[in-house]
């Protein structure tokens, strides 16, 4: 069973990993420019909404899984953006630019990640699912460094994680040369813990930046005023 979103329709029917808030929050946030790596792309979702919100882009979109490229690969093709998304088999760690020599020109403006998360966690059964989910494929350490060797110095690196892993995650952009720009500490609702982040990095140094906190739904169980708003060019209903 697929999901229809304002402009595009999601087949999801040869991935374990379904449409979900994670990838929705961080295709509508996200900065983008006139050229996005989209890593560990799954359906395609975040491509496809990068494409809709950055009409001049282009997207080279990467992912292991044959069934998620399958799903992708027909998602972008039945979109109106097809024209000016690629889909590539490859992992993060052994992809690589048209040219050996990654001059700035050809690096990316905005690099975007809904990357895998669990550490140390018991494996699911279902193969894709878990290496679509733990670490193995692609640590936080990989993803961190080969992000910051394909992004332009001016560029963007934005991924959104678990709240427990962000001072993993940070510790490994520090060391890679990226500097955190920009954090929204997300909750279901208002009484609720912490789930998730969003978090961009930039290569320039940065001594301060901002940290904001934001929930999903309102008392009423209804998206909140922040979550409605940040996907209203999405969502249908």
């Amino acid at each position: 069973m697929g999901f229809t979103f304002k402009e595009f329709h999601i087949n999801q029917s040869h991935t374990a990993m379904k449409v979900g808030t994670d990838g929705v929050l961080l295709g509508a946030w996200a900065e983008g420019g006139n050229k996005i790596l989209d890593i560990g792309t799954g359906t395609g979702l975040i491509a496809l909404m990068m494409a809709q919100r950055y009409p001049h882009s282009i997207i080279d979109a990467i992912d292991i899984d044959k069934g998620a490229l399958k799903d992708a690969t027909s998602n972008v093709a039945n979109s109106p953006f097809s024209e000016r998304i690629n889909i590539i088999q490859s992992s993060l760690q052994s992809f690589r630019l048209q040219t050996d020599n990654e001059k700035q020109s050809l690096l990316y403006d905005a690099i975007v990640s809904n990357p895998p998360f669990f550490i140390n966690s018991l494996k699911n059964k279902v193969q894709n699912r878990s290496f679509s989910r733990h670490t193995d494929t692609l640590s936080f350490s990989d993803l961190c460094r080969h992000a910051s060797r394909l992004l332009k110095d001016n560029g963007t690196f934005s991924i959104i994680i678990p709240f427990e892993n962000r001072g993993i995650v940070e510790s490994e952009a520090i060391m890679s040369g990226l500097s955190i720009s920009y954090v929204i500490n997300i909750k279901t609702k208002e009484s609720k813990d912490i789930k998730r982040c969003l978090i961009m990095f930039k290569k320039q140094l940065r001594s301060t930046y901002n940290v904001v906190k934001e929930t999903l739904l309102n008392s009423k169980g209804e998206r909140s005023e922040w979550y409605s708003h940040l996907t209203k060019d999405f969502y249908i209903k």
